[in-house]
């Protein structure tokens, strides 16, 4: 095998969630040629990535603009251009991990003469040479990718972890953020925000949270999250009473993730920044509503709390008329307790 193509464009705890499958690649295929097709937003993650030799960004938003904006010719010579790099690698083999038609209409402009797509649907699967179903353990964190690994006869044995790599620059405003906000005894990270409302945590509670992560664990609370966050990010910090830091909208994908890897603990729901604390072997708990859990998360700092319910997972159909009683059901008492388990882990 010379030339390997990766294609999962997003979103960030999916991208985290495959990272294993790069050093699995690079032990199987030594010399091959590895590179990975991503948003730009998400790009970040992978930069620094060791095992890939490329990372080529898709501008699908900047594309899907184009198209609303009726600006085709525009449109057509970026397909065209992307196009191209991708044929420069002439790849062996592609691996579709979204299994979308987006992404499966991208992995066949690459041009692989094999293209193998994880649970594709959407028509992706006529894009394919080979479709292997979502499979694993369902429990296990990452488990379908690992699936996909042992269906390729990939060397897992010896460890298959997720990964996040940054650089020095990363790392110096980590540190600085530590001095200036005196947080070198200690600082639990927050992540409160994602993309949708019913796998968000009770608001009005990170607040009374982070009284008692103060009071009770000696950590001082640091939230983070997006620009789109802020908003909500400052009703919780304002309810707080200066009892946590806002960094929300303040840093960047990886200037966040060297934060997390600095933590003595982190609080999330779940969204990718609450799934890179795992990667980082940081104590982490997460908190599980409407989504599928992975209850096994592989590291013995790390915790899912989860209350199954008779409509749980409702995914992206709530049926609960906006009460979100799965994440209600979770309380400060219980995560209190369960930070004191993983910290002494």
């Amino acid at each position: 095998m010379k030339s390997i193509l990766v294609v999962r464009l997003s979103a960030i705890g999916d991208i985290v969630f495959a990272s294993p499958l790069v050093a699995a690649l690079r032990r199987r295929w030594p010399e091959a040629r590895i590179v990975w097709l991503v948003q730009p937003e998400c790009a970040a993650l992978l930069d620094r990535h060791p095992d890939l030799d490329a990372v080529i960004v898709c501008p699908l938003r900047h594309w899907q603009r184009l198209w609303r904006e009726r600006r085709y010719r525009e449109l057509w010579a970026g397909i065209r251009t992307l196009r191209a790099n991708l044929r420069e690698h002439d790849f062996d083999l592609a691996l579709d991990l979204q299994g979308l038609l987006k992404s499966g209409l991208l992995t066949r402009l690459s041009g692989a003469r094999e293209r193998i797509g994880l649970g594709s649907r959407e028509g992706s699967q006529w894009l394919m040479t080979r479709r292997l179903p979502r499979g694993g353990e369902s429990k296990l964190i990452g488990s379908e990718y690992r699936f996909l690994a042992e269906s390729l006869a990939l060397p897992v044995a010896d460890g298959f972890r997720m990964a996040v790599h940054y650089g020095e620059a990363e790392a110096a405003f980590a540190e600085s953020v530590i001095a200036r906000e005196s947080l070198a005894n200690g600082y639990a990270v927050f992540c409160p925000f994602t993309t949708r409302a019913q796998k968000h945590w009770i608001e009005e509670r990170w607040a009374r949270l982070a009284h008692r992560v103060r009071d009770e664990l000696g950590l001082v609370p640091v939230l983070l999250g997006g620009p789109g966050d802020r908003e909500a990010a400052q009703r919780i910090a304002d309810a707080a009473d200066d009892q946590l830091i806002d960094l929300t909208g303040q840093t960047s994908l990886t200037e966040a993730a060297a934060l997390i890897d600095r933590a003595a603990l982190l609080i999330g729901v779940d969204t990718g920044l609450s799934h890179m604390g795992i990667a980082f072997e940081t104590p982490s708990l997460l908190l599980f509503g409407s989504t599928c859990p992975y209850l096994d998360t592989t590291r013995a700092k790390a915790r899912v709390l989860h209350h199954a319910l008779p409509c749980s997972p409702c995914k992206r159909r709530p049926t609960c008329d906006g009460r979100f009683d799965c994440m209600r059901a979770i309380e400060a008492d219980e995560i209190l307790r369960a930070a004191d388990e993983v910290l002494r882990a």
